[in-house]
């Protein structure tokens, strides 16, 4: 009974995360396993947002996407106050990290949010999805230029910018997107009835990204470039700056009274960043040296991940989430 009551209080997502990372650093997919991971991730991510097209109504939607003062509190945190304290610390404490491993985390801070974990994590807490999709699409979009310029213009360099994340983003959120609210109508009622199948897919998508870009790390040995003195140091900073973010958020979104799904929105658009993102300016960016640049960003991107599994189920346990009897109506209409 005290072994089953003790793990009744583990979260159990959590625990399906570090089990992913594990599997993975004890069998990380590599060649045609590797292409097929990223294969599945991508589909998983195009039927995650597939289905939350047809759970939106329009209105919904349309009304995510005019709540401008929400987006420009995540846009604030993404390109603003990231950089603002990264850069800050950097001019404070050099000598804390390499200047490899700074030029890492410099770009971490500029990147944009992460838009399936955002938008899976929102989800799973009850937070406005509808606005949690037009924030982080938006931010990807934006990010795919800022970013760039950003860390450029705090490492003093600068890197060419490419249209490919772009037509990625087209292509992965807003086609399958669109493709669900053109048939919420056939399928909308049954997708709201069946939560279970949604919950799943958010749960599922998690899982295979921290699957895939943790193999990728094992694969390319990018674990062993820095000792654990230094991966401990780098650990401790991701993790504070990623508190930091959380709580002023947090603290800022209940001062400029939102309600609690915005603020659960702001929470996790704003303080995610976009491994897939930062990987490609990193090739760009620091060509020859991008498995160390990346170090500080792949064990952000595992933090963010293992704390926000958390905190969603925390959100998610304090209300009750319910849907809308309008919108199921609506949807049967």
């Amino acid at each position: 009974m005290s072994f089953r009551r003790a793990f009744s209080h583990i979260d159990r997502f959590l625990a399906a995360i570090l089990l992913t990372v594990a599997l993975a650093s004890v069998a990380p997919a590599r060649g045609e396993a590797a292409a097929a991971a990223v294969w599945l991730t991508d589909a998983a991510i195009m039927l995650l947002f597939f289905m939350h097209g047809a759970r939106l109504s329009p209105e919904a939607a349309l009304a995510g996407a005019r709540h401008w003062r929400l987006h420009a509190v995540v846009f604030l945190s993404t390109f603003a106050l990231f950089p603002l304290i990264v850069g800050t610390c950097r001019l404070l404490a050099p000598a804390l990290l390499t200047p490899p491993l700074w030029a890492g985390l410099i770009l971490l801070s500029a990147l944009p949010s992460a838009i399936q974990a955002s938008i899976a994590f929102t989800s799973i807490a009850g937070g406005n999805v509808s606005a949690a999709l037009c924030s982080a699409s938006a931010s990807n979009l934006l990010g795919t230029v800022l970013a760039p310029l950003i860390a450029g213009l705090l490492l003093a360099s600068s890197a060419p910018l490419s249209a490919h994340s772009m037509l990625a983003i087209v292509l992965q959120i807003l086609v399958p997107f669109l493709a669900g609210q053109l048939l919420r109508p056939l399928i909308g009622a049954f997708i709201i009835r069946h939560r279970l199948a949604l919950k799943s897919v958010d749960y599922g998508s998690i899982l295979l990204i921290v699957y895939a870009a943790f193999s990728d790390g094992v694969v390319n040995g990018i674990w062993h470039q820095v000792d654990a003195a230094q991966l401990l140091r780098l650990a401790v900073m991701d993790a504070t700056l990623l508190a930091t973010v959380m709580t002023i958020l947090t603290f800022a979104s209940r001062r400029l009274g939102f309600s609690r799904a915005d603020e659960i929105t702001i929470v996790f658009c704003g303080s995610k960043k976009s491994l897939a993102t930062g990987v490609s300016i990193a090739t760009v960016l620091f060509a020859g040296h991008v498995g160390l640049a990346i170090i500080p960003l792949m064990i952000f991107h595992q933090i963010q991940l293992m704390v926000c599994a958390t905190l969603a189920r925390r959100y998610a346990s304090r209300g009750e989430i319910t849907e809308p009897v309008a919108e199921l109506a609506a949807a049967r209409s």
